[in-house]
């Protein structure tokens, strides 16, 4: 059998057999965001302000660009761990993200004196948000890449990475509700940082959790 005609058949196998594969994610991912959630109440917590600067445009901002990066991540992932899947879509969508938050980042710049720019960037919190979001993804990246072992990933480094910033991503937005540095310079700096961490650490797990 060729090459081409295997991932078709695997393919259909997928679509036929069991619950869809987006369904058996989010329900595996479910508890994992759960934990991730009891552990958040148990060690930081919302930020004590957090009702007041709930009409601010650079606190909603953090779970609009987080939530957005989670949203586009997750349509990628379920599409790598389908054979033969066209992800072109997936990722135009994805690349809206670092466009948003660059588009933020250059009307911070406008709005904010330059002698102020180091300090946003800093922040009071890096090192907690560099430890936080990882923390908080851990959970949600071991139960996508549990349910991703039911699909077929050709590429499973790269569906480990994808898997890793969906956590991450939601990891980000938990972790925003308790950070006091709302600038999207502190965001574009130590979020995708931390962001990034998660991707790499779910491209190693990914090559050796989702081989087949």
């Amino acid at each position: 059998m060729k090459t081409d005609d295997f991932i078709r058949a695997l393919s259909a196998d997928l679509a036929v057999s069991g619950s869809p594969l987006e369904l058996r994610v989010a329900a595996t991912v479910l508890p994992g965001f759960t934990v991730a959630l009891l552990l958040f109440a148990a060690t930081l917590g919302p930020r004590p302000d957090f009702a007041a600067v709930m009409g601010d445009v650079r606190f909603i901002f953090k779970f609009a660009v987080t939530l957005l990066l989670a949203l586009a991540s997750a349509l990628l992932v379920w599409r790598l761990a389908r054979p033969g899947a066209a992800v072109r879509s997936q990722v135009w969508l994805l690349a809206t993200v670092p466009a948003v938050l660059i588009l933020a980042v250059l009307a911070e710049l406008l709005a904010l004196p330059r002698s102020s720019w180091m300090t946003k960037l800093v922040g009071t919190n890096s090192v907690l948000c560099l430890l936080s979001i990882p923390f908080f993804a851990t959970p949600m990246l071991i139960a996508a890449l549990m349910a991703l072992r039911g699909g077929a990933p050709t590429r499973p480094s790269l569906t480990g990475a994808v898997a890793g910033l969906l956590a991450a991503a939601i990891g980000a937005a938990i972790y925003a509700a308790h950070c006091p540095d709302d600038s999207p310079l502190f965001i574009a700096t130590w979020y995708s940082l931390a962001i990034a961490i998660v991707t790499l650490a779910g491209a190693i797990a990914g090559r050796l959790a989702l081989r087949w």
